[in-house]
Formats: C-alpha cells, structure tokens, sequence
C-alpha cells in the first residue's frame, strides 16, 4: 500500500486568501496539505475519459479556437491516448498500461500539482497537470459537498446549464429554436413531465426515506451551494463560458446579464436526464403491437405466434448471459396464456400531440434575412449552434454501449481479480461524464460522474474495491390502454381528454411548457413559439391515441422510476463510503438500492461480485409485458398506487447476482437464465459474444489473466466486426456448398474470406494510415449486409411485417451507421463509436443455420433463406452479394457534414459531438467504454 499525500504549491498567480480564480491558477496561501487516503491500489489502478476534464471555454478562448484552432488546457489532452489503444494494443505492456490511461491513484504527486483552490475554508481543490483532475479534500462533509459543485461548475457549468433546460422541455428559450432543440426537448418532456412542484416533492421523499436519505439532502445542497458559488465569482470575473454571450444571455461589453443560479430541483431533472438516456428498459409495446399482429395477418395465428416468438427472441436458449453457471432469475416473461392485451387497429394508431400553439420557426422563415447584431470579433461564433446544442437522437438513440470484463483471482497471474470495464455515454465535447476524486468526512473515492450529479463518485473506485455498470434494460416499463370518454356521456373520440379509471370518467392531467426563441450570435433561427403539452393518466404519460375493439383509447407509458429519479441516490452515497462498502456482498447490498436498470460490477483483492439493478415491478401472472394491456381490468402492478406511482418491486434474493463466478462479460448482452431482457436483439449472436470467446479462451487450460491481456481482449473486441466474425462464416458454408463459378461473386467471397481468416477487425494498415487492412472487404460486407436481410426475410415475411419489424428492431448498427433497412435510403447514427448493439444478426445465423439443415435450439417458427430451400438461399445470397460489390462506395458512404462521400474511414470515425463553442479532432473508430477503468488491487483493508 501507498498513500499519497497532496502537496501544495503556489504559483506566481497570486490572489487574496479566499478569493477564487479560474481553474487552472492557485492562491498563493499554503494552508495545511490534506491527510493521507489509504490506497491499496499500488499504482494498478488506471482510467481515461476523452476528449478531457475541461470543459469549460471563456468567450475569448472560444474565439481564439474558431480563428486559430487553438482549445483550452485540459480540454484534449486524453484523446490521443484513448485513440492510440486501438492502434497499439497488440504490443501493449504493463509498463506502457500508463501511455494509454491515466494514472487513478488517489492524491496528487509533489511535482504533477498544477493548481491549488479553496473556495471555501474548508475545502481544497487540487488539480493535477496531467489532466486537470480535480481532487477535492474536505475537513468536513459539507466542503467536500461544496468543493464537487465548485468543481462541477469549473468544468462543466454550460453542459450542466444547457442539460437541465431540455430535462425540462425549456431547451429553445434558453438556446434557440434550431430544430435540433425543438426535437429534443421534445423527446424528454414527453418522458418525463414534471411540475416543478413535483421535483420538490420527489427531493422531500427521498430526504424522509431515512438517515442516509437526510444526509443525501444535506449533501445536496452543499453541492448546490458550491455551483452558485462559482457561477457568481465566474460572473463576476468575467471568466464564465463564452456560450452564455453567443446565446444572448451576457451582454459581452457590459456584462451585463443573468446566469441563473441551480436549485435542487435541477439535480432531479438532470437524474431524470440520465435515467431516461441510460438507466430505463422496456417500452415500446405499442410498436412491438403493431408488428405482431402485422406478422399474424401473414401466417395466421398458430403459426405467426410461433414466428413472433422467435423474433421476440424472449430468453433465447443460444444467447450470450453474464451469469453462465446455470443460474436462474424468473422474470418479464411473457406468460403462456396471457390476457388483457390491448391490441389497436393498425391505422388507427396516432402519437400523442405534443406541440401547440405554433407561432413561427425555423422552417417557416428566410433565416438568412436575420442579421444579430454583434461586435466584429463575434463572428467567427455566428451560427455555432445552427443544428442544435446538443445532438437531436440524444435520447431516440440508446447510448447502451458499456462494457465490463472481469476475472476471478483463482485465473489471474497475481491471484487477485483484474477489471476492465467502464459505460458508453456516447461522445460528446465536453463529455456528459466528468473525473474527479473526492476525500471528506465519510467520503472517499475517484471516478466518473455525470455534470450536475458529481456530489458522489457514480462509477470508480473506493480505498480498495472499484466498480462500474453496463446498461442492462431490463423491462420496467408498461404500456397501459385507457378507454376515452366524455364528462357528458356523449360519445367519445381519439381526441377526447377524459378516460375512464375505477369507474369515473376523470379528466387527463396537463402539464405545459410556453417556449419562445429569438436569433442569436450562435444560433440566427428565425423567433418563434410553442407550447408543449403532456397529457398524463394515472399510467403516466400519453404517448398514443388509438382505436382498440371499437373503442378510442390512449396508450398511458408507466415506468417504475417515473415521481422516483432520485431514490438512487442512497446507493450511490454507499458506494463512495468506505465504512459501508467492505466486502462483496455490501456492494450487492448498496446497488440494489439504485432503482435504475443496470449490471453492477465490482472488485477488490479477493473477489469479484455483479448484481442487477433496477425497480422491478411485481407484475400481474396473467399481464403480458411486451404488449400493451388494459388498465382498469385488475392487471396493474401487484401494490400499485397511483398516487406517488408506487408498488410491489421484485426482492434483492430475485436479481440476477453472483460473487466470484470465473469471469464476467457484459456489452448489454442478456443477463441470466429466465430472465427476460427488454430487446429484441439479444438472440443467437450478440456483441456479448466478442467478450466472452475472447475471455473465455484466456483461462482455457489453465490459461492465466493479467491487466495487460484483459485490456487486449477488450481492445481487439473494439475493432472486431460482428457480422464478420459471427454470421459470415455460417454465410460462406451456404456459398461454399457449390462452386462459385461468376468472376464478382468469386473475387467478392475470396476478400471476405481473407478477412475473416485475419480476424474480421476493422483495423487501419498502420497507426494513422485513415485505411483499412480489409478496406475492400469491409465496404462489400457494409453495402452486402441491408441487400441480404431484405432479400432473406421481406419476401417470406412480406413488406408490411418486414418494416414493422424493422422498426421494432433495425437491422444494422455498423460504425459508419448508414447501412440501415432500404437500399439507396441510408439512415443510421454515424460517428457514434459503439456499434453492433442492435441489429439482425441472430436473425440471420439463426435462419441461415436452419436452412443448412443443423439443430436450431429457439428457432424462428419459419426459415426464410430462399423460402428453406438450400440451392434458392445460395442463390440469393450470391446474388445480393454481386448488387453489394457493384454499389458506388458513395452509396455505401453517402457522406454527411463531418465526413465526403465515399471516405469510408471518416464514415466509421468518431467525432466528438459539440455541446459547446470548442471542436475535437475525429479519432479512428473503436467500440470501447467512453469512460474506462484497469483495476488490480493486491491488498485490502
């Protein structure tokens, strides 16, 4: 063990003690050096998180990047590292671990000290030169509490802002009505549509939930405090983000202007952010309805259920599973004779209204013809955030990328467990995720945390155990059917505001957000105005209107966590407590208080443990999960109570969990046996699978694991192709039962087998090279791989059940993300980095393997390949094939704003999305964490 202790040292900045200086200068006081933390690490604990820990810009380093390209100190500085790994992990050493992460030892060496804050008597602020990190060293709880919000606010304080705006619907009157805006705040009003009253009360709940709670509360507003108190020294100052000048809200000459100050209320909309992006399973159901029955009408009912339940994939027997020692956990499945289902007329089903009240928009207006006026040096800023501040798929595209690789000591080369693991938050500039280490009173631990939420350490690593989490997406959401009435008894329509519950007919809750938007420096959009408003039943929000059995009904989404964003906060309070967090099991007890859906991992010098998390509710025997089903027909959740959403919830002994099993992988694969995910993709061939071959033949024979080749299986997963390591050999046993006798189809099968025998990666010929070792064969497998799905399965299936069903589950999530459903129509999520999550690949194997006639175990009802015939599947797999090596490559890369044409390296690059005035350089792809940790511990407490 060695404990580091913080030193600090005054710069030549010097400033009155107490008065405090943009991050990056220090007071010239030297009050005492914090304490000694106990760290039984011993230098094996490492993490990076990209592009960098700063992620503020004042108006004038803004400008300075627009006209120089120049950024910020610490705004980059772990991007190339994370970008390297991919090039450079095949000769990765031990000691070169440290060129590629960052250094997690708690504290700060003498010589790495770069800054020294103490906004607060009793708190210091130590950030360190290598990346910024700042350690915060509170002598009572309360300052460690304010130095995490003055440290938020140092590096994050415009995302923070910008973040609780579209948590509350309000994004374009604060940022402008770029249809980007307009879409998102959208999307996440509808999720989660709160009064401000209602944030309160949840804040009130958790507080009386218990000693833990009231301390959460307390914890609270220290954090609170410590964010309003940089925002008025920052205003003050004049060294604030430049973003609030580009939007209006600063007059750059005067300074004059507001930046609003946070209230706890903010931190519950920026938890129900998080939740709704990372943290909630299920739903959908009326979608998956439509599909169904589109599926029944083309085999009829017998045979289109067996076809249904194949492609539901529900507890597929050959999926992937983090607990593969046989261990069961009965839940979410769909009973055998189930009732209640509230099945719509297909042409009948409507989104619910969301948008009122329009004045004006962008679409509307000529927004060339607005000029805001602005002094000269503001231009290089003019329309900055013309798409939007943030990304508009933010929340329609499920960022549950994370994974996790960890082996018991009884297969390591020290005898201690090693951990590689760390979740996807997608890549953003500045990241949604910040590090920080945190040392007070009851306190102690360094990680990640999401901007506005820092008060604790979310996923890193305590005095000597570390942990993380995988989205696991588990369903804790129903879709509710009301029937629609009129107060007056006269006959109801789609568009009726009142429904029917216990017997009354009561009118729909309203909650609205009035919002108006004018032009900008950043973003000229013409002014205009809206209204969003929610209608909510006692099943929560109104996501549908539709016509079921005759009758008008509106679909209601009820979710577990929905009145309840901040109850996890006592699990997270445990995690960063060294005295509640001394063994496998208390970390199994302290997740299971986060009622958010994710796989936990953890460990420490002996063990390795996992638990599942999340507010499973005790649903009826008889109610069927993955569609709809009536309200008001004795099927709600066993307990429920409407008011406050309360009910039953599944025990701690009925989640998936398990201590020290030989290794575990997790990509958001399946989690147990009987344990019925949300999605409908964890089938035969899941990413999960890149993880556990690669693991599972580390300790084969007796094989032993270190920090160095767990970090390369993860690497090597990252660059991996799914397709071609997975479904293209089952492809190439169909193409190989015949000579391939056409010179296309020939040349075509010789470069994809060439790729699958160098391990079917998408690797660059050298470090920076911007081409592929296999460039031909890859682009032949992402143009091949749309063509085939739709000439395998459309014509069994027909057109309507095949589109149906692609929009219950896409069929591609290549890293270019364009290779999507119709050819010549390409759609996808580019730039992302993770990839593979979701897509027909089970699809494929699965039928492809039932066409060559081997044992299928969970089949799908029906083989499609060539209508089951061998010699017509041949044939159409060569025949698609020959259409893919004849597709333009500017087809198969349509290119986009970031990236030309045909550039198929930028098509699978990751960029940095911008939340802010400051841009990052593309790195090559990788399907890898945002935030990773590499954790050996040899000792403990």
């Amino acid at each position: 063990m060695r404990a580091r202790i913080p030193v600090l040292i005054a710069t030549a900045v010097v400033t009155m003690a107490g008065v405090v200086v943009p991050a990056g200068s220090a007071t010239a006081r030297q009050p005492d050096p914090p304490p000694a933390v106990p760290d039984y690490c011993a230098g094996q604990c490492a993490d990076i998180l990209p592009p960098g820990e700063n992620g503020n810009a004042t108006l004038a380093q803004i400008l300075a990047h627009r006209l120089l390209g120049t950024r910020p100190a610490h705004a980059d500085d772990q991007l190339g590292a994370y970008a390297a790994l991919a090039d450079e992990y095949p000769t990765l050493t031990t000691d070169t671990i440290r060129r590629f992460f960052n250094d997690a030892s708690f504290g700060v060496e003498p010589d790495d000290v770069e800054s020294v804050v103490r906004p607060r008597e009793d708190v210091t602020i130590i950030r360190d030169k290598s990346t910024g990190v700042p350690h915060i060293y509170g002598t009572t709880r309360s300052g460690t509490e304010f130095g995490a919000g003055f440290a938020a606010a140092q590096d994050r304080l415009w995302l923070m802002d910008i973040m609780r705006r579209v948590g509350r619907g309000q994004l374009t009157s604060f940022a402008g009505g770029a249809q980007g805006n307009r879409e998102l705040e959208q999307q996440f009003f509808s999720a989660a549509p709160y009064t401000e009253e209602e944030l309160a009360e949840q804040i009130e709940r958790a507080a009386r939930s218990g000693p833990r709670g009231a301390q959460a509360l307390a914890d609270a507003r220290s954090y609170v405090d410590g964010i309003n108190a940089y925002i008025e020294r920052a205003h003050r100052g004049r060294y604030f983000p430049g973003e609030y000048v580009l939007t209006g809200h600063v007059d750059p000459i005067t300074n004059i202007g507001e930046i609003e100050p946070f209230e706890l209320t903010d931190l519950v909309v920026l938890a129900s952010v998080v939740g709704a992006q990372f943290g909630a399973g299920g739903g959908g159901e009326v979608r998956a309805a439509i599909a169904k029955l589109a599926v029944q009408e083309r085999y009829g009912l017998e045979q289109g259920e067996r076809v249904w339940r194949g492609l539901r994939a529900e507890d597929d027997p050959e999926t992937v599973r983090t607990l593969h020692d046989g261990q069961r956990f009965p839940y979410g499945r769909t009973p055998e004779h189930a009732t209640g289902r509230a099945m719509p007329r297909p042409d009948s089903v409507l989104p619910q209204q969301l948008v009122f009240d329009r004045s004006g928009s962008a679409a509307d207006d000529d927004t060339a013809a607005w000029h805001v006026p602005a002094p000269a040096e503001l231009e290089p800023a003019r329309g900055m955030f013309a798409d939007g501040v943030l990304p508009a798929d933010l929340l329609s595209e499920k960022h549950g990328m994370s994974n996790a690789l960890l082996v018991s000591g009884r297969h390591t080369e020290s005898g201690n467990p090693v951990a590689v693991f760390g979740p996807q938050t997608g890549y953003f500039a500045p990241q949604l995720l910040m590090l920080q280490e945190l040392q007070g009173p009851g306190i102690s631990a360094r990680g990640a945390s999401f901007a506005g939420l820092s008060f604790y350490v979310l996923l890193g690593r305590g005095q000597d155990y570390a942990w993380s989490a995988t989205t696991s997406a588990q369903d804790i959401v129903d879709t509710y059917a009301v029937e629609l009435c009129e107060p007056g008894g006269e006959p109801p329509t789609r568009e009726s505001d009142h429904y029917l519950f216990d017997g009354q007919c009561v009118r729909m809750d309203t909650v609205e957000r009035k919002n108006s938007w004018r032009p900008t420096i950043a973003d000229p959009t013409a002014p205009g105005s809206y209204t969003l408003r929610s209608y909510r039943t006692k099943y929560g929000p109104v996501t549908h209107r539709a016509v079921v059995d005759g009758k008008p009904v509106a679909y209601a989404s009820l979710r577990s966590t929905y009145f309840h964003e901040v109850d996890s906060i006592v699990g997270f309070q445990e995690l960063n407590d060294p005295g509640a967090i001394r063994s496998a099991r208390d970390f199994q007890r302290a997740t299971s208080k986060i009622n958010y859906t994710f796989n936990w991992f953890y460990a420490d010098a002996d063990d390795t443990a996992y638990f599942n998390s999340g507010a499973n509710p005790v649903r009826h025997p008889d109610a069927d999960p993955s569609m709809p089903v009536w309200g008001n027909a004795g099927l709600d959740w066993r307990g429920w109570n409407p008011e406050g959403n309360s009910a039953e919830y599944t025990s701690f002994e009925a989640h998936p969990q398990s201590i020290n099993q030989d290794y575990y992988i997790s990509w958001n694969n399946a989690q147990a046996l009987e344990y019925a995910a949300a999605g409908y993709e964890k089938s035969s061939v899941h990413r999960g699978d890149l993880l556990d071959r690669r693991v599972s033949e580390l300790i084969a024979d007796g094989g032993k694991v270190n920090r160095v080749n767990l970090t390369q299986a993860m690497a090597e997963a990252g660059l991996a192709d799914l397709r071609a390591e997975r479904v293209l050999p089952e492809l190439l046993r169909v193409i190989d039962t015949a000579p391939v006798t056409d010179e296309v189809a020939a040349g075509a099968v010789a470069e994809l087998r060439a790729w699958a025998r160098d391990g079917g990666l998408r690797a660059e010929t050298e470090p920076g090279s911007r081409r592929y070792r296999h460039a031909t064969a890859i682009r032949i497998m992402d143009a091949w791989w749309p063509l085939l799905v739709r000439a395998q399965f459309e014509p069994g299936m027909g057109e309507r059940a095949f589109d149906a069903m692609v929009s219950v589950l896409k069929i591609n999530e290549s890293p270019s993300g364009f290779q999507n459903e119709v050819p010549g129509k390409h759609v996808g999520q580019p730039h992302q980095g993770s990839a593979y999550q979701s897509g027909w690949w089970g699809y494929v194997h699965k039928d492809i393997r039932a066409v060559l006639g081997d044992p299928v175990n969970g089949g799908l009802g029906e083989r499609f390949c060539g209508g089951g015939d061998l010699s017509a599947c041949r044939a159409l797999l060569l025949d698609t094939l020959r259409q893919a090596v004849r597709e333009p490559i500017e087809d198969t890369y349509p290119g986009d704003a970031d990236c030309e044409p045909g550039d198929q390296w930028c098509a699978d690059s990751i960029v940095h999305r911008p939340l802010g005035g400051i841009t990052h350089d593309k790195i090559s792809t990788q399907n890898r964490p945002t935030y990773q940790q590499v954790v050996e511990f040899p000792a403990r407490r």
